[in-house]
């Protein structure tokens, strides 16, 4: 009965009907207020991560959820007027509704925490890719010139190459005498060709020195990228990990059908607002004419009381009128009074004229 908000002296003088029916009331609120510090441990607890500091908040937001209940159940008064009782309900019965939501959600992701978990598995993969395209995105323009660079570099050697080969087949051909001057041995002509070939052959060797280095730098370059790239990976890669906090599990919660979630919530407001329609259909019982009755008195005293003071303050005022009146028409009040104006007066000018003395 102590959880219905009661008044324990008015419930203890009524029948044991009527004070079973306030204990069912108040079982009602406490169980309410145990299923409200169950789901909020297991919401806190999926955010710190401590099960004693998840159990210490959710028992003060338990002991929260009782209050309001207990509060909410106490202050809905039994009248005449079913629709008067229903509208002085109404605003408990949102805010009921409005509990119900907040304590059934935690408990929802608590049972259909292994849904949740495959939703979750693959917001994370996906995710993962994304994170994967994203810092390629930042490194492969980089890479891809590089690659151009190196492959540009190698062109530039095999076409020097090429060359080479040509000038060699050149002087080659004008010693065997089946091209240019077509004349066989090595003449004059030959030597000019060959030695055009070995300039070609020295700048080709100079060429694949030079741009051997530099693959070899860009190549390196290419290396360093795809290590910072990996580094950025395994990064960022804990935070889509750890990506299972409470907001997160409560959107993949939405993800889900909605209709197993909706009948959890109808009935966790079938726990909450049971104790407020059970007053409400309810008959008008003892406990309640009992508290009327204390009610009606207390109400009735005050009025009294307030009704007796106006009236003093009446008395007192047509008192002072008719006494002050009095003092008016009295000629030893007025003498003495004008007595003392006098030597107040004379008392101002002597004073005065003390003071201008003085500046003289």
């Amino acid at each position: 009965m102590l959880c219905s908000g009661v008044d324990q002296k008015l419930i203890d003088n009524c029948s044991n009907g009527e004070q079973n029916k306030y204990v069912g009331i108040g079982a009602t609120v406490f169980f309410t207020a145990v299923m409200a510090t169950l789901a909020a441990s297991y919401a806190l607890f999926t955010v710190f991560d401590n099960i004693f500091t998840s159990i210490f908040f959710g028992l003060i937001w338990g002991l929260l959820i009782f209050n309001l209940d207990r509060f909410i159940v106490s202050t809905i008064k039994k009248n005449d007027s079913k629709w008067k009782e229903l509208l002085q309900a109404t605003p408990r019965i949102i805010l009921a509704v409005i509990i119900a939501m907040v304590i059934s959600k935690p408990l929802e992701l608590k049972i259909f925490e292994k849904e949740i978990n495959q939703v979750l598995l693959t917001e994370k993969n996906q995710m993962t890719l994304e994170n994967k395209d994203q810092l390629a995105k930042q490194f492969e323009p980089e890479i891809i010139v590089l690659n151009n660079g190196i492959a540009n570099l190698k062109k530039e050697i095999s076409d020097k190459e090429e060359s080479v080969n040509d000038l060699y087949e050149t002087y080659i051909s004008e010693a065997e005498g089946r091209k240019g001057t077509l004349l066989l041995g090595k003449g004059p002509v030959y030597k000019e060709k060959r030695d055009k070939h070995d300039a070609a052959l020295q700048e080709l060797s100079i060429l694949k020195k030079d741009n051997t280095q530099k693959i070899k730098n860009s190549e390196n370059a290419i290396t360093q990228l795809q290590l910072d790239q990996k580094k950025a990976i395994l990064k960022t890669q804990p935070i889509i990990t750890n990506f299972d906090g409470f907001m997160a599990r409560i959107n993949a919660l939405g993800k889900l059908p909605w209709l197993p979630s909706f009948f959890i919530f109808l009935l966790f407001l079938a726990i909450e607002t049971s104790p407020i329609f059970a007053k409400l259909v309810s008959p008008k019982g003892e406990y309640d004419f009992k508290l009327e009755d204390e009610e009606t008195a207390v109400k009735t005293w005050v009025e009294q009381q307030k009704h007796q003071r106006n009236q003093l303050l009446n008395a007192d005022v047509i008192i002072n009128e008719k006494v002050y009146k009095d003092i008016q028409v009295d000629e030893d009040v007025y003498a003495y009074k004008r007595q003392k104006a006098k030597e107040l007066m004379q008392d101002q000018a002597d004073a005065f004229y003390k003071k201008q003395k003085g500046l003289l």
